[in-house]
């Protein structure tokens, strides 16, 4: 699922700086199946073994970028992490 191979290592007190387009990432309904699939198992990893995963998204200028963090919860629309940070869902790439 990913296209480029670098990516951006941000913390998660700087996301609520990023501007994000309201454009999903991808096109193919396979493709945010399978994002909405890694999003509920990373939820799942760390509300109940507390585990950190890597989630690389995209920010407006199309730009890859990297946090490690436990994901507390997902809506519809919005990753949420600690603290309250909020990462669009549709801007999200890859979990792992």
């Amino acid at each position: 699922m990913i296209q480029q191979t670098t990516s951006c290592f941000v913390q998660k007190e700087y996301i609520p700086l990023i501007k994000f387009p309201k454009e999903d990432v991808f096109l193919d309904k396979s493709q945010k199946s399978l994002r909405a699939y890694y999003l509920n198992r990373a939820s799942q990893l760390g509300n109940l073994l507390k585990n950190k995963v890597n989630i690389y998204f995209k920010d407006a200028e199309n730009k890859l970028m990297r946090v490690h963090t436990t994901i507390w919860a997902v809506t519809q629309n919005s990753v949420i992490l600690k603290k309250g940070t909020i990462i669009p869902r549709h801007r999200i790439v890859y979990i792992d």
